[in-house]
């Protein structure tokens, strides 16, 4: 059985401050989030409609966008307000609250974006 300090490595070091956990340099240095940062797709967005672990709410879903993460955010609020409705930005995909998908791809469609309707 190994021990919890075997498993990890350096949390904290008093030169540099905290450590990135998985490239193992400081956080000021990291190089795992430019490495991440360049977004890969297919170039079709795909808008859908999900209910499942939302207590029975309709929730519109963008996916496939591919945009850094202050892009994202722009696009998320510019379809937030199309919509009328709240939303967010989680993990790359658009969330907009309730069922607003045709207006989602009109809007998308006028931004010259490929768009697929995915799901029933």
């Amino acid at each position: 059985m190994k021990n919890k300090l075997s498993a990890g490595g350096l949390v904290y070091s008093t030169e540099t401050g905290r450590m990135c956990p998985a490239c193992r340099q400081p956080v000021a240095q990291c190089v795992c989030k430019q490495v991440a940062a360049a977004p890969a797709g297919d170039g079709v967005v795909r808008v859908s409609r999900e209910t499942k672990g939302r207590g029975g709410k309709a929730v519109t879903l963008v996916k496939g966008l591919m945009l850094d993460a202050g892009a994202l955010l722009a696009l998320g609020k510019q379809l937030k307000a199309t919509c009328g409705s709240g939303g967010t930005v989680k993990d790359g995909v658009i969330e907009i609250q309730g069922d607003h998908i045709e207006r989602v791809i009109a809007a998308l469609k006028a931004q010259g974006h490929t768009v697929k309707r995915a799901g029933g």
